[in-house]
């Protein structure tokens, strides 16, 4: 009798230590489950800051690249105010004129200075008025690059189309002929732009 009591005895410390050691060896698992749950949820934010990092790089790259200044043509291109002026220069060929390397001051009149001479500028986009409407937009530009600070009242200023136009300066504005320069110094690449409030247009077309 005493002998079974033995034996049921041991049984039951058999039966506790192998418990203890499921329970144990179940603490060890759920611990390293955390510990690898939580490596992952810090590789995981690692990763993201990372790449945040990489995109905030790419962004400021690519900020900075569409900062620099761009060929006159381009700036026309990119400026809704200047949108009158791009389709004469398209309907008169001459944006590539733009493009290139060579240094133009433009005067560039905005779309309202268009707009004050809507049936001169319907009759010069005619496809039969090509040569006109060429010699009135050459006559916004001059070779070379010619900024704010460098006219001076009197000054003429010879044009791609040939005819001079003559510097004015009245109440601290600056005029050219005849137009108000409204922005100045637009910065490009290939020159200078001048945006103004009139359309010029030349005495032989």
């Amino acid at each position: 009798m005493r002998t079974k009591s033995k034996k049921t005895m041991k049984m039951r410390n058999s039966l506790v230590i192998v418990a203890l050691f499921a329970a144990f060896t179940l603490v060890i698992s759920s611990c390293g489950n955390q510990a690898a749950k939580e490596k992952a949820r810090l590789d995981s934010i690692r990763v993201a800051d990372s790449t945040a990092a990489a995109v905030a790089k790419a962004q400021k790259v690519a900020d900075s690249l569409a900062a620099l200044p761009k060929p006159i043509a381009e700036f026309v291109m990119a400026t809704p105010n200047l949108s009158t002026l791009l389709a004469a220069l398209q309907a008169g060929e001459l944006t590539d004129v733009f493009k290139g390397t060579d240094a133009y001051t433009l005067f560039a009149p905005t779309n309202d200075a268009f707009g004050a001479v809507q049936s001169t500028v319907d009759m010069l986009l005619k496809a039969e008025n090509k040569s006109k409407l060429q010699s009135v937009l050459k006559y916004h530009v001059v070779a070379g690059t010619i900024k704010a600070g460098d006219l001076k009242d009197g000054q003429t200023l010879t044009t791609l189309q040939g005819e001079k136009l003559t510097v004015k300066m009245k109440d601290g504005k600056v005029y050219v002929g005849g137009a108000e320069v409204t922005n100045p110094d637009v910065a490009v690449n290939n020159g200078v732009v001048h945006m103004t409030n009139k359309v010029l247009v030349p005495k032989k077309m």
